[in-house]
This record gives structure tokens, C-alpha cells and sequence, in this order.
């Protein structure tokens, strides 16, 4: 059935790491007396529908180009294998599109109504960002993703934006308290990106992807990975000394010990492909810490 092939397509495993900084945004705006509900769940149903949007952009960008071939290390895509052609996938895009911009709308309706018009105005033009900047990773000649531009683009949207945007959402203001957290789960995110990106390295060389692991070379970017988890570590350590309020500040340094195990093994790689089974690890780990993070910061109130 096409609707299985779809559903492959979108990449549902995914979708844990992108919602972390929805989750992270919500704690912080709990703690300080700001939360509504249907605001938390049409911001995690925008960004699902946005990372679904990516994955999607995603295949039928690499597909077309060729990139995703029978060289290809991780699982095999809609396009590469011929269960989606690249029409039905650009229709399936165009059709998210439009979901995206719909929860777009009620999301920003929800949460400023008409009394906030210019943080309204600012979330609608941020939104219209996110949707072109989850097609132009890989869709288009000028696709940021093939011009190792991914790392910061992840970092800006899964992280700053992520994060900062949600805590805005509900509390109509800035607050420093979210830089820390905001930087934290952009790294890690990074570091994701960065893991795939060192697995599919021989290939994206020869199809003329240009990544910061191909710019880096795999010894390289193994240190600019190690680099990226170990700033995320010890900036939620800055977080948890700053923002101390009990022990549970710090419930979060129990997903140190599966990020440690993760640097030991990818700096013990030898080959490329060996790094597919970490995907997931640092994925749910991201994810794992979020939960704890915002659980410790917010205990205080319970």
C-alpha cells in the first residue's frame, strides 16, 4: 500500500528530537505561571508537521538528484527504492505545505489573539521561514544541505528558534532562561545531523553533497561531534548551577552516561556505515535529557 510507503517516508523516528524544544520551551514557561494547553499541543502538532515536511523534502530532494543510491549507507528511501515517484512525493509536499500552514495559523490565533498583532505578524513570517527552510535542505539547486549550511540551519530551528519561539508563545516576552536550554538542544540536534552526515560521507562525496563531515574529512568531524556534545553537556551543567532550585536541578546528568557511551563509540568507528545505529541513541538521548531537564527545572512548583 502507498499509504505504508508514505508513512516510511515521513520518518516517524524522528520526531521525538524535534519536538524536544517544544517540551523544553513549555517547562521553562510553566515555571514562570505561563502554560495553556491547546497552545502545547498545536505547537507540537506544528513542528511534527514540519519535520514530517523535511523528511519528505528530504527524499525527493536526494532522490532526484541521485544521492540516494544503491551506495547509500542508512535505510533505504521512498524514491531510491520506487515505492513513491518523485511526483506523487512533490504532491504529498504541497499537500503538507498546506496542513503546516493551517496549524500555523490556528497556533498563532490561540496563542496572541488579536491583541499581540506584531508577535502574531512575527510567528506567521517565522512559520513561512520554517516551511521553506525544511523544503530547501535538499530540494532546489541552491539547497542549503548540499552547501554545508545543515549544521547551522539545525542549530538555528531545532534549537534558538525551537525553544525561544515556544517560551514566546505563552509568555508574550524574552527571558535569558532560555538561551542555556535553547543552545543545549540545538547542539545535540547538530550533533544528530552531524552523525548522519558522518555515515553518509563517502557518498554524499562522490554525489557532490557538500557537508561539514566532507569538509571535515570523518577524523574531523568526529572531533567537531565530540566538540558539539561536550559544549551541550556543559552548558546544561551552567544551566543547572544558574537555575538551582533542588537535587532535581541536575536529574538530567543521568543522560550523561549513554551521551559518554556514545562519544566512546563514534570516536571508535572505524567505518563509516557503523555509525547507523547511533542515530537513534543520541536521538533519544536528546530527547531523554529534554524530559529530565524540564522535569528538574520545574519540581519545585509540585
Amino acid at each position: 500500500m502507498k499509504l505504508k510507503s508514505y508513512i516510511k517516508a515521513a520518518r516517524l523516528r524522528t520526531l521525538p528530537l524535534s519536538i524536544s524544544g517544544i517540551i523544553m520551551g513549555s517547562a521553562l514557561a510553566y515555571y514562570d505561571a505561563h502554560f495553556d494547553f491547546l497552545t502545547f499541543v498545536l505547537a507540537i502538532l506544528v513542528t511534527i508537521s514540519l519535520q514530517i515536511l523535511s523528511n519528505l523534502a528530504n527524499d525527493y530532494g536526494d532522490g532526484v538528484k541521485g544521492t540516494d543510491n544503491a551506495n547509500r549507507v542508512g535505510p533505504e528511501r521512498a524514491i531510491q527504492s520506487g515505492a513513491i515517484s518523485p511526483d506523487e512525493m512533490f504532491r504529498a509536499i504541497r499537500i503538507n505545505v498546506l496542513i503546516t500552514l493551517v496549524l500555523v495559523v490556528f497556533l498563532i490565533l490561540n496563542a496572541f489573539e488579536i491583541q499581540h498583532f506584531l508577535y502574531a505578524f512575527l510567528f506567521l513570517v517565522l512559520g513561512g521561514i520554517s516551511i521553506y527552510a525544511a523544503i530547501k535542505y535538499t530540494v532546489g539547486e541552491s539547497a542549503y544541505g548540499y552547501r554545508a549550511l545543515g549544521d547551522l540551519m539545525v542549530f538555528l530551528f531545532f534549537g534558538l528558534l525551537s525553544v525561544i519561539g515556544t517560551y514566546v508563545l505563552y509568555t508574550k516576552q524574552l527571558d535569558y532562561v532560555v538561551v542555556l536550554p535553547a543552545c543545549v538542544i540545538g547542539l545535540l540536534s547538530t550533533g544528530v545531523l552531524n552523525l548522519n552526515n558522518m555515515r553518509d560521507i563517502d557518498n554524499d562525496k562522490v554525489s557532490g553533497k557538500i557537508t561539514v563531515a566532507v569538509k571535515l574529512g570523518l577524523q574531523g568531524a568526529k572531533r567537531y561531534h565530540f566538540f558539539l556534545i561536550g559544549t551541550a553537556i556543559v552548558l546544561s551543567l551552567l544551566f543547572g548551577v544558574l537555575y538551582y532550585t533542588s537535587v532535581y536541578s541536575f536529574l538530567f546528568v543521568i543522560a550523561y552516561v549513554p551521551l559518554f557511551k556514545h562519544l566512546y563509540l563514534v570516536f571508535n568507528v572505524k567505518a563509516s556505515k557503523d555509525l547507523d545505529p547511533q542515530l537513534k541513541v543520541l536521538a533519544l538521548t536528546t530527547f531523554f535529557l529534554t524530559l529530565l531537564m524540564s522535569f528538574g527545572h520545574i519540581y519545585s512548583l509540585v
